[in-house]
């Protein structure tokens, strides 16, 4: 399973309004050295919203260069328009991605017809293996179990899924309906280890950033049998998983690392410097597990 254990959702550096190559380059690598399983740039934690055309193709290329195939890297490509959606997934392929994340497609509200019509467009498009991320809180539709695996049964090219719900029970229904050897993947921290006990097989994390050695151990401590292990780290890092959400993501883990002195804590409008409040609260919770 190409697509599995802890891959990090990468938040993207900038210093005067433009990338941080020095800066992106050096944080690939300590996700590296600390054990990170995979990587996923521009995402939604890489801000890929505000990102250009050309930043979003030079930020994948950087990760797939840095990487050097030691973990797979998992590209974001996703839009609410389907072409383009095909444009960017034709990048990814071409650049040399592994893979290539696909959001639901936002503010549009397909229906599940339109979903799957949607996803098929991409899969026929572009033959290499494509992973949908659903999170309904940001895009206001949901991907529903029997839709997905619909898709995963006709197109062998679409991989797995991002479950970004929060939602157990359709964590449950996923798993179950979809074919042996699809990758469910937990788009929630808090929910990394509960899907692994489902049957899940690991988390696009935030918290990682942070900790991608951590979030490995927990991942590998549960692949290992050693539950209560994983449960131990699980707890550890909660504090973390919540900070992470003190305000919209990536605004806590782009703050957070820059207090770690990983990068500037620059992000793009509409997305704002962290609030005085949410600040004094991320820093305490990131002196609590000796990360400051």
């Amino acid at each position: 399973m190409l697509f599995s254990g802890a891959m990090t959702a990468l938040v993207t550096p900038f210093k005067n309004n433009a990338l941080d190559e020095e800066a992106y380059r050096n944080f690939i690598e300590f996700q590296i050295t600390e054990g990170i399983h995979g990587l996923v740039p521009c995402g939604t934690t890489g801000e890929s919203a505000t990102l250009s055309h050309e930043e979003h193709e030079r930020v994948i290329e950087i990760c797939i260069d840095q990487a050097k195939g030691r973990v797979p890297v998992l590209a974001g490509a996703g839009s609410n328009n389907t072409i383009e959606a095909i444009r960017l997934t034709r990048f990814a392929k071409k650049a040399g991605a592994d893979g290539a994340l696909l959001i639901t497609p936002y503010y549009n509200k397909p229906t599940q017809e339109g979903l799957f019509q949607h996803y098929k467009a991409i899969a026929e498009a572009v033959d290499m293996p494509l992973v949908p991320y659903n999170v309904p809180g940001r895009t206001g539709c949901n991907l529903l179990p029997e839709t997905l695996a619909r898709l995963a049964k006709a197109f062998p090219n679409i991989v797995g899924v991002k479950e970004a719900t929060g939602d157990m029970a359709q964590g449950s229904k996923t798993l179950s309906s979809c074919p042996q050897g699809f990758s469910v993947l937990s788009g929630d921290d808090f929910t990394a280890l509960p899907l692994m006990a489902l049957g899940g097989h690991g988390i696009i994390s935030v918290t990682s950033n942070l900790v991608p050695g951590r979030m490995a151990a927990m991942v590998n401590a549960f692949r290992k049998g050693d539950v209560a292990g994983a449960a131990r780290i699980h707890h550890e890092l909660f504090p973390l998983h919540e900070a992470m959400f003190f305000e919209s993501n990536p605004i806590p883990a782009k703050t957070a690392l820059h207090l770690m002195g990983k990068m500037e804590a620059e992000l793009r409008l509409p997305l704002c410097a962290i609030g005085t409040a949410a600040k004094e609260k991320l820093t305490a919770v990131l002196r609590q597990v000796k990360l400051i």
